[in-house]
């Protein structure tokens, strides 16, 4: 089978894992993307993942508190939704190693690079976890910079909207819907797609990004094949 990426990095939102409850973690909507992950594992494309936490906390809901403590527990809330989702792929059957940049060795890996690269050698699903291991850093921004560090093909970055919009096309009817950006085009435009970090990242080291919804799983998939749905990031 001819593969249009070897090495993938699926970047989830903590809000993805919630389902219609909208907090928390919602077993069935969790087991219905690691089906969709496990079709790609299938395939013999290496999986890594990054997951958010906004379903439990973010870093915004800390008002009066310390800005690094309030990041910190977003980051711990990074692991809990890591946890959930290596549980759900292991009942499937898919070896996974989750891996934190906050040491935790009682439940997961503490962040190795070349360890992290020898899991997916050794077809495991990576699950990288705690953001960065620093405040003031964003999920997008360690999707980024971990892409980079495993030599990541592209980002498969999963969203609730189907692709990226010059404006919210759930306020605004006339929103316009973008098939094709480069870098630049969404830090001039200032299109809320992941921070200027995480896509400086990106461009500094040419990973693709693919923006996509997640309101049907399979779209996972889908991305992963190669399909151009929602919308493609690259460089000029």
């Amino acid at each position: 089978m001819n593969l249009e990426y070897k090495r993938v990095m699926i970047k989830l939102s903590g809000e993805a894992l919630a389902g219609p409850q909208g907090f928390g973690i919602d077993p069935p909507t969790v087991s219905r993307i690691c089906e969709s992950i496990k079709k790609v594992f299938d395939r013999g494309i290496e999986v890594a993942i990054v997951v958010g936490g906004g379903n439990f906390w973010r870093g915004r809901l800390g008002e009066g508190m310390d800005k690094s403590t309030a990041d910190y527990m977003g980051m711990l809330a990074t692991v809990i939704n890591a946890l959930s989702l290596q549980d759900s792929l292991e009942h499937i059957g898919v070896p996974v190693r989750v891996q934190t940049a906050i040491e935790m060795k009682e439940i997961a890996e503490p962040y190795i690079k070349r360890k992290a690269v020898r899991h997916l050698e050794k077809k495991r699903v990576v699950i990288f976890a705690a953001g960065t291991g620093n405040p003031f850093f964003t999920t997008d921004t360690t999707a980024s910079l971990r892409a980079a560090e495993i030599d990541a093909d592209i980002i498969l970055l999963a969203k609730n909207v189907d692709a990226v919009y010059d404006k919210d096309p759930a306020v605004h009817d006339d929103a316009k819907k973008y098939t094709h950006l480069c870098y630049l085009d969404v830090i001039d435009k200032g299109l809320k797609v992941m921070d200027s970090t995480a896509i400086t990242l990106c461009m500094d080291n040419d990973i693709k990004i693919l923006v996509f919804g997640l309101d049907n799983p399979d779209n996972i998939l889908r991305a992963a094949m190669g399909e151009h749905i929602g919308t493609i990031i690259e460089g000029e």
